[in-house]
């Protein structure tokens, strides 16, 4: 199974934009067909997970992917499945 992985670690504190981020790996998940995409928003407050998930729950976004899910053991991963 082939799986892109998304730290945003680095481009939290580096002040990049996430949504570009964001947006860039979704794309290269489909363009590559890739199955599984690995976003670490990281445990922290919990405020840049909550905005994974308002991006992710977006519908022009929603409908490119299969099922989102959330690490029960890691609070701080986020997987997205994608049908290929």
């Amino acid at each position: 199974m082939s799986k892109i992985k998304l730290d945003l670690h680095d481009i939290f504190n580096k002040g990049r934009s996430i949504e570009a981020e964001l947006n860039r790996v979704i794309e290269e998940a489909v363009r590559k067909k890739i199955s599984l995409v690995e976003i670490i928003p990281g445990k922290g407050s919990g405020q840049l997970k909550k905005h994974v998930l308002r991006f992710l729950e977006q519908p022009q976004i929603k409908q490119l992917y299969h099922r989102l899910e959330k690490d029960d053991k890691n609070f701080g991963r986020v997987f997205v499945h994608f049908r290929n």
